[in-house]
């Protein structure tokens, strides 16, 4: 049963390792598309040059490297079973946050609708399957001595 649950864990996170690589590899791409979904608030506007002239990063270029390690680092501390019921919620608010982001269908009219639905349903499929995964936490590999106690 373990080895199909570390076959069933890398699988599941599978897309966030390849996803969160890919933002890394192209941080600008990557922030033109948070830049044109995510807006500052107000509150913080006046901090965004900040940030900008202290870090030599954009915002958007600070969230898509945010964004990548949160799906790498959270992709491999699940499919190595560290840390796993916290990771599970953070990456399970992780993918509402990006749902409401970037597949708010609900806004869109025509073809971009249908597709940014499938993918907003798809995103609801690996919330619940985070939510899993917080529920059961981590597991213990068998040994063979496990199987003689």
């Amino acid at each position: 049963m373990s080895f199909l649950l570390v076959i069933g864990r890398v699988l599941f996170v599978l897309i966030f390792l390849m996803s969160g690589a890919q933002k890394l590899m192209d941080i600008n791409g990557t922030a033109q598309q948070i830049a044109t979904h995510v807006s500052i608030p107000a509150a913080l506007a006046p901090y965004e040059a900040q940030v900008t002239e202290a870090t030599g990063y954009t915002v958007p270029q600070i969230m898509a490297v945010v964004a990548g390690l949160v799906e790498v680092i959270g992709g491999l501390l699940i499919a190595f079973n560290i840390a796993t019921r916290a990771t599970a919620i953070i990456m399970a608010l992780y993918v509402v946050a990006a749902t409401l982001s970037f597949h708010n269908f609900w806004t869109m009219q025509g073809p971009e609708r249908m597709d940014n639905m499938i993918h907003a349903m798809k995103n609801v499929s690996i919330f619940g399957g985070f939510l899993i995964i917080a529920a059961i936490g981590g597991f213990r590999a068998r040994t063979a001595l496990d199987d003689r106690l």
